[in-house]
């Protein structure tokens, strides 16, 4: 597939310069949000990421036409790194029956022209894997979120204690040490899968009241044994998977995490804690924390204000010596620049902005840096010399 792109200075009126494919003609780079990034071996054309953002329209977790345009048209949009929703790592890991999966080959298939499509736009594509624990058989959010029950089509849910996220989920089942090591393989078992599909980036989800975050906050993991209790007990799990992970993740490949680095409620899960954390996942391979927050309890969240969550990022990225990627409400171009350039963190990840307007990244770099690169087949659009 070839795909043409020109770049031009919005101010001049001089006529486009065409590049073909990835090629792109080299142009002043003078933001930080537009300069490439490298991490171990890849090297990202930006510093903007599509945040991972469930779609909740995959049938028995297999990526069809909507995932085609929704992630294709925000690689076409210009962003550096394109991260696939939270992918399931097995059946019982769906947060609904609606969410995407890397559990079997046919999942591997349909990934794989999603990711030839960014990368032949330049774009990294990368994939986030989760397991929902607790927050599992649930219908999908504009149907309620309420529970499914199994003779209605759920599954049993499974968490570090049987404690449900309020009265209209599931009752979970508390995971025994078998338990945990299917998930574990689950996770390994994805990783490779990831691989298959040509995905370049992989994150492990540990936030918004998922599976792993559910052992690590207090709140949720009221376990008296070696997996629960001090925070040595509490990280224990999702350490031992990260390093497992790592372990079959290609070294030339980076490993992402995302967290929850505070709970946002007294007694709960912290940014101490999470610096601890994100220290321990850097000495295990882990090369960038991913920093949002909340959603282990009912109203667990914070201040929704723009880049509320970027201190978190901050601090992780200063404190526990780690690359991080910040998210959460940023919507402008000079504020994401920002974060960059007072060393905030080293990515911006860009959810609901995105959502709204695929070519954000686009938009960004000539309001930043007075020149884009968009493609050619919307040459007419943006270009006033353009022959229609």
């Amino acid at each position: 597939m070839e795909i043409l792109f020109f770049s031009r200075r919005f101010s001049s009126p001089a006529a486009p310069v065409y590049t073909q494919s990835v090629n792109f003609r080299p142009i002043p780079m003078n933001s930080l949000l537009f300069s490439p990034f490298r991490i171990r071996d890849i090297t990202l054309k930006n510093r903007v990421g599509v945040a991972p953002m469930c779609q909740y329209s995959a049938t028995d977790g297999i990526a069809g036409p909507w995932h085609v345009v929704h992630l294709g048209s925000r690689a076409v949009g210009g962003a550096g790194l394109v991260f696939v929703e939270a992918a399931a790592v097995s059946a019982g890991a769906r947060i609904s029956d609606g969410d995407i999966g890397i559990w079997n080959d046919a999942h591997v298939a349909a990934f794989r022209p999603i990711t030839a499509f960014a990368k032949s736009l330049g774009a990294t594509p990368g994939i986030q894997l989760a397991h929902a624990g607790r927050k599992g058989s649930t219908q999908k959010p504009w149907q309620g979120r309420k529970m499914v029950d199994v003779h209605e089509g759920g599954w049993t849910t499974v968490a570090p204690s049987a404690l449900p996220f309020n009265d209209e989920y599931p009752m979970p089942a508390a995971m025994t040490e078998d338990d945990m090591a299917r998930v574990i393989d689950d996770f390994v078992q994805a990783a490779q899968r990831s691989l298959d599909a040509g995905f370049d980036v992989l994150e492990l989800h540990m936030g918004h009241g998922y599976l792993l975050h559910e052992f690590l906050s207090p709140l949720s993991n009221l376990r008296t044994d070696a997996w629960g209790g001090s925070f040595e007990g509490r990280t224990a799990f999702p350490l031992s998977l990260a390093k497992a992970v790592r372990a079959q993740w290609p070294s030339r490949l980076p490993l992402f995490v995302r967290i929850s680095a505070t709970d946002w409620v007294d007694g709960g899960w912290d940014l101490d804690q999470s610096i601890q954390f994100a220290r321990l996942l850097r000495e295990a391979g882990v090369d960038l924390v991913d920093c949002s927050s909340g959603s282990i309890v009912p109203g667990s969240r914070g201040e929704p204000a723009p880049g509320f969550q970027v201190p978190l990022a901050a601090a992780i990225r200063k404190e526990a010596q780690v690359a991080t990627a910040a998210v959460g409400l940023i919507t402008e171009a000079r504020q994401a620049e920002e974060i960059l350039v007072q060393e905030q963190a080293d990515l911006v990840l860009i959810g609901r902005a995105l959502l709204a307007d695929p070519y954000w990244p686009l938009r960004a770099q000539g309001q930043l840096d007075g020149t884009s690169a968009w493609p050619i087949q919307y040459d007419r659009a943006v270009n006033p010399n353009a022959l229609t």
